[in-house]
């Protein structure tokens, strides 16, 4: 699957990111952040859903689960 990424600004200086499917809006619950674009077309592989460049643990999951992956507090940077 192909997920294009979003960066938020947290408290202290530290990140979030959001990825959803390629060419899908961010769903409604969680636009109500100032998400700005990262990255587009970043491949998710089928056999290890994470992505560590953006601390996104099970991101199939996930998206699976509720549309889009986040980053987890523990592994905001």
């Amino acid at each position: 699957m192909r997920v294009d990424i979003y960066c938020r600004d947290e408290a202290q200086g530290k990140h979030s990111y959001l990825a959803v499917p390629e060419g899908k809006p961010i769903p409604e619950e969680a636009t109500n952040t100032d998400w700005h674009p990262e990255a587009s077309h970043v491949e998710v592989d089928d056999d290890h859903d994470d992505l560590p460049r953006y601390h996104i643990e099970h991101a199939l999951a996930q998206i699976g689960d509720k549309g889009y992956a986040i980053t987890g507090v523990a592994q905001q940077f």
